[in-house]
């Protein structure tokens, strides 16, 4: 479509000579065309400059600009060596021009504008240095290279960083490029041969683009983001700088590689060194340390560029003073750097899409998003204007009356207008993102009522945590508003103590202490957890990267359910090719959410009831996930699993979908081989030497300690003849043993059986097989004999550790299972759960319905309270151990209201209960 079609505005002409020589200079100029050429000239002798070099080409292009500007790019291909210097710089001239006429008429969007400039500047780069490349390979300057090597510049590539990088260049930008070269292709005893033409080529390159002659230059190129510029070469080897960064890169590095992208030369060898940069970019925790990083840079450019001070408009610097673009840049790349290592969908390229990617996310609220767009596109348009008007590497609004009217001629107002405007702007950006850097500090001692124990806050200085002086600095900010916190709890000495025990377990501190200074609402949630329980302050001190979680946008939403879980925990791991490192995710994965079902727990937001389920959720859909992962991990060694494969039955509380905080995991696995005598693979094993070694990878993939931990304790000796049996059962012994073998005890033990992970068919036959075996007719009598003699030996074997214990011991949590479970068997019922076995007691006419709504009761308190303890701690509680917090929410997720009512009320549901089972079951001097 043609460009005058498209207007939507005309600059005003500063100098209307000028501006009607140059219109006059057109042939074929006329309407919108002639009055567009005349504006832009009149206000700007770098476009009038460009106009009259290009007069005979413009009328024409004017019709089609996007045609006209891809075929300026795209021609660059077609040009011989001999032709680059002139042909480049013509493209240039041409690209400019009509991408500033389509700017200023209103007919490009910002993002187009800057796109062009952007491509025209990676088609230059890419032609240059394939050139200079062939260039070398035919004179034999790189070892080892031919002609075909050539197309892929010999493995040299060259990133676009900064505004390049980001698609977003202006009219006069500098491009910021680092050039290196995939080293893997030469011979070793080519290197420096090798690394001495590749610098050669960049230099040429640089030298090419930059040089001014007179049909003007390209691009100015700054090779200055490379590794140490003052001592390394303009082109470097790729695993020399990735050395570099591994070891000494530094957050404006990270900051910068935010944007970087391979723009020429040999790109896939450039995408894999991005690639092996993501951890150096995006660290796994949030990284809120990375704010006062930002906050220095912001205030070292303020020093040494003298952008600071008050806001006067005329001769702000746009790019680099108070509420410019760099204040933008800063405030989304800090956010991005932030959480960009958790969440991919954040790693953008280009400002907008930065802060849209962020507002989605809830990191920022979408209005601000919307705010500092509009603010960022303005701020762009002022600085082009002020680099059209003489080509200049400048970002600053002219001082004298005479420059300010040109740039507001070029925008089409009147430069008080203009003034006004750009002024507003500033300040609303300004205000917008300076509290994000800097917020406001207490200026005097924040009043608390109590006075703390002077020795215990001696001595942080000297933990680790506070060794560094940036940790120092950053911890002295938070403490007044921390202890006046302490002092407004229940038991302030307490709650210090067990801080005490918090920040003594800290191995860092810079980057928790950064995440409490960004989020301060996080330091009632840690005063909650250290106020009620040491155990548990004792873990976030070891893993205080879980509080992540707490801000990571959808903690507090609603619990996803496990195929959502299990979903989700699939895809994390895909993106990981390392065993270990998967193992290693999946433990880091898991501790979030089971630190985020504690903490709704612990806060009050679900019951006892609802965290149970959940744990339970948690486990199976991690045992879904890993069980074939590590299955295929054990398959690359000794080939698939023979036959139909196997099948992993949670028992006990994971198989009835109700666990805590502390539990391990009840376990069996079943393997059905068909016929087949051994595996098929590298190292061929026996069928029951295959899965019984499978098994054990299953068990330390879930068990093994690595760095983020282990992910839970298993438990095996639910199998077939206990720690006697095979680690792994085939299906065939599973279903003699049970059917001919099976003490009564097992069959219990069955009635909370249930499939986690494994092949669908073998799966759905252990079910099926679950359920026949349950009913089968029984001797009742019989039944309860056993049932009996196994309620003594639990007892024998174990008594109750206090009032607190309630698991073990008569009219308690154990004992009520196992009358639920008896219960189920007698019926013939399937149900998992101790309401639904309690109530198929009742149909079978074994217990009354008055009986069975009391034992319910019972194991409700039961559980309310022991996984309420478990939270706590993983030792029984006790009244003086529990603390003042540990009470408060023992008696919240109880529903007492004292710690006093809440022990009679246990005393005598244990007694109620343990009558209740006494009387269902036969005396041990009864047959």
């Amino acid at each position: 479509m043609s460009l005058c079609k498209k207007m939507t505005r005309m600059p005003r002409s500063h100098d209307r000579e000028l501006g009607a020589e140059a219109r006059a200079a057109v042939p074929g100029a006329s309407g919108d065309l002639a009055l567009l050429i005349e504006g832009a000239a009149g206000s700007s002798p770098y476009l009038r400059a460009l106009i009259m070099a290009e007069s005979d080409w413009l009328p024409e292009a004017a019709e089609h600009p996007e045609t006209a500007v891809a075929a300026c790019i795209d021609g660059l291909a077609e040009l011989a060596p001999d032709q680059l210097k002139a042909g480049l710089r013509q493209a240039k001239r041409r690209v400019a021009l009509m991408t500033a006429l389509a700017d200023l008429s209103g007919a490009w969007p910002l993002e187009q504008v800057t796109g062009s400039l952007t491509d025209l500047a990676g088609q230059a780069c890419d032609i240059v240095v394939k050139s200079e490349v062939a260039n070398l390979i035919h004179r034999g300057k790189l070892p080892g290279m031919t002609e075909d090597d050539a197309s892929t510049a010999g493995g040299l590539f060259v990133l676009a960083m900064g505004k390049m990088g980001a698609h977003e260049l202006n009219y006069s930008s500098d491009i910021d490029l680092i050039c290196l070269f995939d080293e893997t292709r030469f011979d070793p005893d080519d290197f420096y041969e090798a690394r001495q033409g590749m610098v050669r080529a960049t230099r040429n390159m640089c030298s090419l683009l930059s040089e001014r002659t007179a049909d003007g230059y390209v691009f100015r190129t700054d090779l200055r983001l490379r590794p140490d510029p003052a001592v390394t070469p303009v082109c470097m080897a790729a695993e020399a700088a990735e050395r570099y960064y591994e070891s000494l890169g530094r957050t404006w590095e990270r900051a910068a590689y935010i944007k970087a992208r391979p723009a020429a030369g040999d790109i896939a060898a450039g995408e894999r060194f991005l690639k092996t940069l993501t951890p150096f970019v995006w660290r796994r925790h949030l990284d809120f340390a990375a704010i006062q990083d930002a906050h220095d840079m912001r205030l070292r450019i303020r020093e040494t560029k003298g952008t600071g001070g008050a806001l006067t408009i005329p001769g702000h610097d746009m790019k680099l003073g108070r509420g410019g673009i760099r204040e933008i840049e800063f405030f989304t790349q800090t956010r991005q750097l932030i959480a960009g290592g958790r969440d991919a969908g954040l790693r953008q390229r280009e400002t907008v899409a930065g802060l849209a990617a962020l507002a989605d996310k809830g990191w920022i609220p979408s209005e601000v998003a919307e705010q500092l767009s509009d603010h960022y596109r303005a701020h762009r348009e002022v600085e082009h204007r002020i680099q059209m008007v003489n080509d200049a590497q400048t970002h600053k609004i002219p001082k004298s009356e005479e420059g300010i009217a040109r740039i507001a001629c070029l925008m089409d107002m009147e430069p008080a207008q203009l003034l006004e405007r750009i002024g507003d702007r500033l300040q609303e950006v300004h205000a917008l993102t300076e509290d994000f850097f800097a917020p406001e500090q207490p200026t005097g001692t924040v009043e608390r009522s109590v006075d703390f124990d002077a020795s215990i806050l001696a001595r942080w200085p000297t933990y680790p945590a506070l060794r560094s002086q940036r940790a120092r600095q950053i911890f002295e900010r938070l403490k007044p508003e921390l202890l006046a916190r302490l002092g407004r709890t229940s038991k302030p000495e307490e709650a210090l103590i067990a801080l005490d025990g918090f920040l003594s377990g800290l191995p860092a501190g810079v980057q928790l202490f950064s995440l409490f200074e960004a989020n301060t609402q996080l330091i009632d949630l840690l005063v909650d957890i250290v106020g009620t329980s040491p155990a548990l302050a004792g873990h976030l001190s070891r893993n205080s990267g879980v509080f992540d979680a707490v801000i990571g946008g959808d903690f507090f939403s609603d619990w996803p359910g496990v195929d959502a879980l299990q979903a989700e925990l699939s895809r994390l791991l895909r993106r990981e090719s390392d065993y270990e490192t998967q193992l290693d995710t999946a433990r880091r994965w898991t501790k979030e959410w089971h630190f985020r079902i504690g903490v709704h727990h612990l806060r009050g937001l679900i019951d006892a009831e609802t965290a149970g389920v959940q744990y339970a959720d948690l486990a199976s859909a991690v045992i879904a996930v890993i069980s074939p992962l590590a299955v295929q991990q054990f398959s690359l060694k000794h080939g698939d699993p023979p036959g139909r494969g196997a099948a992993v039955l949670g028992m006990g509380s994971l198989g009835a979908g109700r666990l805590n905080a502390m539990s391990d995991l009840d376990l069996i696995v079943i393997y059905d081989p068909l016929d087949a005598e051994s595996s098929d693979g590298k190292r061929p094993l026996a069928t029951r030497s295959y899965y019984a070694r499978m098994t054990q990878a299953l068990i330390t993939a879930i068990t093994a300690r690595m760095s983020q931990g282990r992910l839970y304790e298993v438990d095996m000796r639910l199998r077939p003849s206990g720690n006697q049996g095979p680690v792994a059962t085939s299906w065939s012994s599973f279903q003699n043993y049970q059917k001919d073998e099976a003490w009564v005890w097992e069959h219990l033990a069955l009635t909370r059986a249930r499939v986690i992970a494994g092949v669908e068919d073998l799966s759905s036959d252990i079910e099926r097989f679950r359920e026949e075996v349950l009913s089968l007719p029984r001797d009742r009598a019989q039944v309860l004999s056993e049932v009996a003699k196994m309620r003594a030996k639990i007892a024998e074997a174990k008594s109750p550790d206090g009032i607190w214990d309630a698991k073990i011991g008569a009219g308690r949590m154990q004992d009520i299972e196992l009358v639920a479970q008896t219960g189920a068997l007698l019926s013939g019922s399937c149900a998992r759960d101790v309401r639904s076995g309690l109530q198929a007691a009742v149909d079978c006419d074994w217990m009354s319905a008055t009986c069975a709504k009391r034992l319910t009761e019972c194991y409700d308190l039961c559980w309310s309270v022991q996984t309420s303890a478990r939270l706590l701690s993983a030792q029984t509680l006790t009244r003086e151990g529990m603390g003042e917090g540990g009470a408060v929410f023992l008696c919240r997720s109880t529903g007492y209201e004292t710690l006093d009512a809440l022990g009679e009320a246990l005393e005598t549901a244990y007694a109620d209960a343990g009558a209740l089972i006494g009387a269902l079951l036969p005396q041990e001097d009864e047959p």
